[in-house]
């Protein structure tokens, strides 16, 4: 039996090519579970591992996509039969493990989840890696205090893929949004997903050396890392949490421990890549009652495997909006 993968290769030069190939169904990886893939998508490093690898890929001939949902074909484990509709996302799938960009997957079944009653294999998709972590993101903050009576909840990278459905989750449940963005154009975009404020990336780029500021955020989902969250962490309210999820903007903190010390600031990392599997069932649970599915569906645009390649560009260059649902059989 032959399926079609996006498939990355590395020539003796070091460069990457990625194509539509046909494999075996022997040529998978060794695991427990085989899936029929239906969706998988695009994140960020997805583009690093369909291009130059980021340091993410460890061997070649190589099948990106860190996440992925479809129907359980055979299966080893207990707990899953055929049949099973599952979703996968984080274990390091797609990076040093073949993932979800093709028609079929074998993997562990510790790293699966049941798809949860509610949700399609495409809605599960459409909410992927980016979503899984919004919602975690948003657990965090509420399991630190955060309730939508203490005050404007921030989002910064509001129209990248986390920051859209945080936008659309925390507004669901009630919470005012200011969402950050540095472009003008997404303004539309962030009101129609329930943002009631713009804050327009520069204001919380430029540097000040005062390390606290005037107490604003109740709370924040933060994206960008770098010198604007430093910035931010001196904004927030007495007792209040940022959930930091990415490093858009950079690695570095160049921030003090005095928000910390006065205010009583908290700094949660979000890792969705080995969360406990209790942990990604009520965040999945929780996208499935939280997120409103219209406005999910209003933020993804649709893809096949063979518009992989060029996505995987758009993303590393910050041109793409959203979510990005790959039909891996179109």
């Amino acid at each position: 039996m032959t399926f079609n993968a996006m498939v990355v290769r590395k020539d003796d030069e070091g460069k990457t090519s990625a194509k539509i190939e046909q494999l075996e169904i022997d040529q998978l990886p060794e695991g427990d579970v085989t899936v029929a893939v239906e969706y998988s998508t695009l994140n960020y490093k997805d583009g690093l591992c369909l291009g130059p690898g980021g340091g993410l890929v460890r061997n070649y001939p190589h099948v990106p996509g860190i996440d992925f949902a479809g129907t359980v074909e055979t299966s080893s484990d207990d707990r899953y039969k055929p049949g099973d509709k599952v979703v996968l996302t984080g274990w390091n799938v797609g990076e040093n493990w073949w993932g979800g960009y093709a028609q079929k997957a074998r993997v562990k079944a510790d790293w699966l989840v049941p798809l949860p009653k509610g949700l399609s294999t495409k809605d599960a998709m459409a909410v992927g890696t980016a979503g899984f972590t919004a919602m975690l993101a948003t657990i965090a903050l509420e399991d630190h205090g955060l309730s939508p009576d203490k005050g404007p909840v921030l989002v910064t990278g509001a129209a990248g893929g986390v920051g859209s459905v945080a936008t659309a989750i925390l507004s669901n449940l009630g919470y005012e949004v200011a969402a950050v963005t540095g472009r003008p154009e997404t303004a539309d975009y962030l009101k129609s997903l329930g943002a009631t404020t713009i804050v327009p990336r520069d204001e919380l780029n430029e540097t000040t050396k005062r390390p606290l500021e005037k107490e604003t955020w109740a709370g924040c989902i933060d994206a960008v890392g770098g010198s604007m969250l430093a910035r931010l962490l001196g904004q927030m309210q007495y007792g209040a949490s940022v959930a930091a999820v990415g490093l858009a903007g950079g690695a570095q903190l160049p921030a003090t421990v005095i928000p910390f010390l006065l205010r009583g600031v908290n700094l949660l990392g979000i890792d969705s890549v080995r969360r406990p599997y209790e942990d990604r069932v009520r965040a999945w649970q929780r996208v499935a009652n939280d997120l409103p599915m219209e406005k999910l569906n209003a933020m993804v645009e649709p893809a096949a495997l063979a518009d992989l390649p060029d996505l995987g560009k758009a993303i590393l260059a910050g041109e793409v909006r959203g979510r990005v649902v790959v039909d891996v059989n179109a």
